[in-house]
């Protein structure tokens, strides 16, 4: 049998070990000049004005949503598909949380059901770019701003895809948020990064990183007693990424197109075999492609019809894990968990068939850059047995 394949892996070359290394012998390990580094090429390479890297996504998720002001009284409307943060960290701020239904397709927010959202109390509209696929940002931003709202991107799976004709950070975004867990397109071990296009947020996001702190006199309250003398100015925490991390990210982001270019071909092989072994509407059916975009592919996420198999996802999962294949399932509903549901109490009656179907379906498959052609016939053989299709 093959090693166990998982849905994710982090890729880690002996180039990213001795950019780590390099940084652990510099004289400072947090707080240094590979942030500043980070920072600027995290911006060019998306097209950003300005880029604010963190501890990790939830925290890029606070800050973004504290940079721009979101706090009690607070709405935003987000995606009911998603990583508990998105919607955790506009709590941290007090602000509710209004959840509208997506594209049963891609999983990506239903413009029309966000409209219908949209009260004298929103703040921000919150896009989730499901598995890498950027959402209708276009329609979005035209309906944020037409209310007067802003557009947070969530892009923590998305870091390189492209939305008409234009990298992800490099629209009209307020803010967009990135994530670099290990699972993530790059890794710093843990991180995140803001990208905003108003030099005032980052200014203020930076502060908050690090305890609300200001330390330019130019921007002090009182003038200063000493060159030792900086100020407090707002509540704030401790988020700073360190140097360490910085160094890994920096190593994997001069990598990015290539892990990218190893994901795409994967996805193709994927699409070449799936058909082979299901027919073309064999009740399971690679993601949707939107010609207007180009996906990062964080995931894989097939959508099967298990009824029709017989069999349900939990006996599949179990079947795959036996035969060495990890899957996992993006996501549980936010309203199917305690802390949504009691968050959100408002929420829960109302119907959202988009999203039922989409989670009802979906199951991530293994994707990740090391992957060879003979691992995806492997899954793809192993998810046929595992639905009972005969050879």
């Amino acid at each position: 049998m093959p090693p166990p394949l998982s849905y994710g892996r982090q890729t880690i070359d002996d180039d990213d070990v001795a950019a780590v290394a390099q940084a652990m012998r510099a004289p400072q390990l947090t707080c240094g000049p590979l942030v500043d580094r980070f920072e600027q090429a995290l911006a060019a390479y998306t097209g950003a004005p300005h880029a604010s890297v963190c501890a990790n996504g939830t925290a890029a998720l606070h800050l973004a949503y504290a940079g721009l002001g979101i706090g009690e009284g607070d709405e935003i409307i987000t995606s009911p598909l998603t990583f508990s943060a998105t919607a955790a960290a506009a709590y941290y701020v007090g602000a509710t949380v209004r959840i509208a239904d997506v594209d049963a397709r891609t999983g990506n927010l239903s413009v029309q059901s966000v409209e219908a959202l949209v009260t004298k109390r929103t703040r921000a509209i919150v896009p989730v770019h499901l598995g890498g696929q950027p959402a209708d940002l276009d329609e979005l931003t035209r309906l944020a701003r037409a209310r007067k709202l802003y557009v947070i991107e969530d892009a923590c799976h998305a870091l390189g895809a492209t939305y008409r004709g234009r990298r992800i950070g490099a629209g009209d975004s307020d803010a967009v948020v990135f994530s670099f867990h290990p699972l993530k397109n790059i890794t710093t071990g843990e991180g995140g990064a803001i990208l905003t296009r108003d030099a005032r947020v980052k200014q203020r996001i930076d502060r908050m990183r690090h305890h609300g702190i200001e330390r330019d006199p130019t921007r002090f309250d009182e003038t200063p007693a000493g060159p030792w003398v900086y100020e407090v100015q707002e509540l704030g925490w401790n988020y700073r990424l360190p140097d360490i991390n910085c160094a890994l990210g920096l190593s994997q982001l001069a990598k990015l197109d290539r892990f990218l270019d190893a994901r795409r071909t994967i996805v193709g092989w994927y699409r070449e075999e799936l058909p082979r072994a299901f027919g073309v509407d064999g009740g399971v059916q690679a993601p949707a492609e939107l010609a207007d975009r180009e996906s990062a592919h964080h995931l894989f996420a097939v959508a099967i019809d298990f009824p029709r198999f017989g069999t349900t996802r939990a006996q599949v999962m179990a079947q795959l894990a036996k035969a060495g294949v990890g899957t996992q399932v993006h996501y549980i509903p936010l309203l199917h968990h305690p802390l949504h549901a009691s968050r959100c109490p408002g929420e829960r009656a109302r119907p959202r068939p988009g999203a039922d179907l989409y989670y009802a379906r979906t199951l991530s498959l293994p994707l990740y850059p090391a992957l060879t052609r003979d691992d995806v016939i492997h899954v793809v053989t192993e998810l046929r047995l595992a639905l009972g299709v005969s050879r």
